[in-house]
């Protein structure tokens, strides 16, 4: 665990803003209600479900200046070939400048070309998982977009562009979207697909996103447009990064039996009594039928404190923040154990996690 920084970075389709089962005043007034399971509209699938494509947020110039692409380019081309083969890769580009220069990249790079799109708008920065459109399912099975409140980090970052970029896939896309009155980044939240959530309060509870909001209005939430019913909550540490504590760099959900996160000697040598606190948390934490999870242990790069549970669950391949050291291997086999169905494919990220993030931290999975 580290500091993070983040200086970076002829068909008419139309968007339905819509609000599923629920009328316009209980949408208004769903932090203090908890809707009974009846009422769920909402499902959102597993990262291990099939996905349509997978939504990059492609870096540039325009924020933090020419040293942003110049480092970060040669990751984005590698998650772009690894991931090109098996699903569509559906990239924002900042305006045409920029996607004229992705593509003679990506053609260098070999890359099929017919398996890329491009939506054409401004950003200010890389992190698709925190501020893109979060896919869920209605109660037809339609796909639709949710769109939360993205508010930088609690204020901490710029995000007039970021906060619209769900609009704007919704409307590039013809999928139906659902406006969402409430701040949530996608990388504080890890949901197994078959009813258990998990998540930090330290994040999602800090009052520089949701003030005043509490644990039970938070949980109505959630129930409605993700459609969990169980619970996994880690204290995690405020102002530890600039996500106070995203749950995807802590801890994430192989199936719904299985938790990968850190090791418990580093819980214990962390030197912070929350963390072992934590630790003891997802031990004893229990699936959506009652079922303990088995606990797999992953090693943290020791020159970089880098972490290898932010990774990327693609269709065919599980793309793992490598960071040019000896427990790179460790790592990847631990994971290629995981998911045997899939390639674990390294791309380094020493860059990307210099200012702060990997490789969960900048994609997002639209279903298939």
């Amino acid at each position: 665990m580290k500091t993070k920084r983040f200086f970076s970075n002829g068909v008419l389709m139309i968007s339905l803003t819509v609000v599923a089962s629920c009328d316009k005043n209980e949408i208004e007034n769903l932090p203090s209600i908890s809707p009974p399971d009846s009422t769920i509209a909402f499902t959102m699938p597993s990262e291990e479900a099939e996905h349509e494509g997978t939504w990059l947020q492609w870096p540039h110039k325009y924020t933090y200046g020419q040293s942003t692409p110049n480092r970060y380019d040669q990751i984005w081309i590698d998650m772009t070939k690894a991931l090109h083969t098996g699903e569509l890769v559906h990239i924002v580009a900042y305006n045409e400048e920029e996607k004229n220069r992705i593509t003679q990249l990506l053609e260098d790079a070999s890359v099929d070309m017919g398996q890329i799109d491009f939506l054409l708008e401004k950003t200010e920065d890389v992190w698709v998982r925190d501020n893109g459109p979060i896919f869920v399912r209605d109660e037809n099975n339609n796909l639709m977009i949710t769109n939360w409140e993205f508010n930088g980090w609690g204020g901490k970052h710029g995000f007039q562009y970021d906060n619209q970029i769900p609009f704007h896939v919704s409307s590039a896309i013809g999928i139906s979207k659902v406006d969402i009155d409430m701040v949530l980044e996608g990388g504080a939240i890890e949901v197994d697909g078959e009813g258990t959530f998990m998540a930090t309060r330290s994040s999602i509870l800090n009052n520089n996103r949701n003030p005043g909001l509490t644990e039970a209005q938070a949980e109505a939430f959630f129930k409605h447009y993700l459609g969990v019913i169980n619970f996994i909550w880690l204290d995690g540490i405020a102002g530890l990064d600039i996500t106070d504590m995203h749950i995807d760099g802590i801890a994430r959900f192989v199936g719904n039996h299985t938790i990968a996160t850190f090791s418990k000697e580093f819980a214990e040598n962390y030197g912070e009594e929350v963390i072992i606190s934590d630790y003891q948390v997802l031990e004893t934490a229990k699936n959506a039928n009652g079922e303990p999870y088995t606990i797999v242990e992953l090693p943290i790069a020791e020159r970089t404190e880098g972490s290898y549970l932010n990774y990327y669950v693609g269709n065919e391949v599980v793309l793992v923040p490598n960071y040019n050291e000896p427990t790179d291997s460790e790592a990847n086999a631990i994971i290629q154990g995981l998911y045997p169905d899939r390639e674990v494919i390294g791309i380094i990220v020493n860059e990307l996690w210099e200012d702060g993030g990997a490789i969960h931290c900048v994609t997002q999975q639209q279903p298939k």
